[in-house]
C-alpha cells in the first residue's frame, strides 16, 4: 500500500493537530495508525486516509447517466443520457478514434444519426461544425432528452413527427449550418421515405437488435452523397457480412473491447 500526503487547508489543520494528539496520547505512533501517516517533525502533521487499494482506480470524468463531448466549440460539455434500456452511448475513446478518422469531412457536412440514442454521435458533428445533422430516434423518453441536450448547448433544432412526409427532389429545404434535425420515428421507417444525401451517416443500434448490415445494405445511392462515408457499430461476435454492397468498402477498422467499429466508404461506382 502506498501513502500519499495530502495537503489540507488552513481551515481544518487545527482540527487534525488535535486528533493527531490524541492518538499520540493514546500511546499509538503513526506508524501503528493504519491509514494515518504525517510529514516529518519540522512541519505540521497530515492525516490521510488510505485504503487497501487507494490510487488504483481513476476518477469518473461524467456520471453514468451523462455524456461528455469531447472535441469542438462545445468541448467538455456533459449532456444527459436517457435512461432507456438498451441505450449505450458510444464511449469517449471509440469516438475521439472515429472522429480522428473523420477529421476534416465534418466540418460543412450533412450527417444522418440513424439510431441516435444519447445523440453522443451526432452532438459530436454538430460541435465540430458539421452543417446538419438530422437525429432520428424511435423512443420519446430518448428523443426528448435529446432535444433537451440540443437546447442546453443553443443548437438550432427542427423538429418532425414520425409520420412526417420527407421533402423530395426539389423540395428539398436543407437546415442552415449547425442545425439539428430530430424525427421521432425508427431508422426503417425514416430510410422509405427520406430523398435526402447525406455526407456521412452513423450506424449505431442497440447490439441486441443486430441490424447493422441490414441496415448498411437499405443505404441506396439516394440516401448518400457522392464518396459518402459510413460508420458502423457493432459487437465483436457480430461477424461481417462476406460481401458488402459492391459500392461500399471498408476502409478503417478497429476494436475496442468488445465492440468493433468500422469506417465504410461509399464509391460512386
Amino acid at each position: 500500500m502506498q501513502n500519499r500526503v495530502l495537503y489540507l487547508p488552513s481551515a481544518i489543520l487545527g482540527r487534525a493537530k488535535t486528533l493527531f494528539c490524541r492518538i499520540v496520547s493514546a500511546g499509538h505512533t503513526p506508524a501503528r495508525c493504519a491509514g494515518i501517516m504525517c510529514l516529518p517533525a519540522t512541519t505540521h502533521p497530515i492525516i490521510v486516509p488510505m485504503s487497501s487499494d487507494s490510487g488504483r482506480h481513476t476518477p469518473q470524468r461524467h456520471a453514468p447517466g451523462q455524456i461528455r463531448i469531447i472535441g469542438g466549440q462545445w468541448r467538455a460539455r456533459k449532456l444527459n443520457v436517457a435512461a432507456v434500456p438498451g441505450l449505450r452511448p458510444t464511449g469517449d475513446r471509440v469516438r475521439e478514434t472515429l472522429f480522428n478518422w473523420l477529421q476534416a469531412q465534418v466540418a460543412g457536412s450533412h450527417c444522418l444519426d440513424l439510431f441516435a440514442g444519447s445523440g453522443a454521435l451526432g452532438l459530436e458533428a454538430l460541435s465540430r461544425y458539421a452543417r446538419s445533422v438530422t437525429f432520428v430516434e424511435p423512443n420519446v423518453t430518448a428523443f426528448r432528452t435529446l432535444r433537451e441536450s440540443l437546447n442546453k448547448v443553443d443548437c438550432q433544432v427542427q423538429d418532425e413527427i414520425s409520420n412526417a412526409l420527407a421533402p423530395t427532389g426539389d423540395d428539398v429545404d436543407l437546415p442552415q449550418p449547425g442545425i439539428a434535425r430530430l424525427i421521432n420515428t425508427t431508422a426503417q421507417q425514416f430510410l422509405a421515405r427520406n430523398a435526402q444525401p447525406y455526407n456521412i451517416v452513423f450506424i449505431d443500434p442497440p447490439f441486441d437488435s443486430a441490424v447493422q448490415w441490414e441496415t448498411l445494405a437499405a443505404l441506396s445511392p439516394g440516401h448518400l452523397a457522392t464518396d459518402a462515408l459510413i460508420y458502423v457499430e457493432a459487437p465483436r461476435r457480430q461477424s461481417q457480412p462476406e460481401q458488402l454492397p459492391h459500392t461500399m468498402r471498408v476502409i478503417r477498422e478497429k476494436e475496442f473491447g468488445e465492440v468493433c467499429v468500422r469506417l465504410i466508404r461509399m464509391s460512386g461506382a
